[in-house]
């Protein structure tokens, strides 16, 4: 099902909604995700979104898109290398690298890619089957 070497790719919009849906669950009001022109003033494009909505995303991975439903997640670790823009489409891809099937632990190493094909974020999950 789940073999050491095997590539999942999903893609993700973050579409205004989920930045809104982030910004009022949590109340993070910070000016660099809030305000244009506080954005713009610090030489972004725009208001850079929540880096943690790509582990929003990386939960939907692991809980949606995997073809197994009794996970889950026992560690993750994410490096932020360019920001993320409202309306950006991010390509995930997942692969297998380590299986540890006398624990029932499957470690993946992931990449998002913005549309300019540049990695936006990368890092580690792991998980276990339960």
């Amino acid at each position: 099902m789940i073999a050491k070497g095997k590539v999942f790719q999903t893609q993700y919009i973050v579409s205004e909604k989920v930045y809104n849906g982030f910004r009022d669950t949590f109340e993070d009001y910070n000016p660099l995700h809030t305000d244009e022109t506080f954005a713009k003033s610090k030489g972004f494009k725009g208001r850079v979104t929540y880096g943690n909505i790509l582990n929003g995303f990386l939960s939907h991975f692991i809980g949606e898109v995997l073809p197994m439903k009794n996970i889950i997640i026992h560690a993750q670790k994410i490096k932020f290398s360019k920001p993320v823009f409202i309306d950006d489409e991010l390509m995930l891809t997942a692969e297998v690298a380590e299986v540890y099937e006398s624990v029932n632990v499957f470690v993946f190493k992931f990449t998002f890619l913005n549309t300019d094909k540049k990695s936006v974020a990368k890092g580690q999950i792991q998980i276990g089957v339960i």
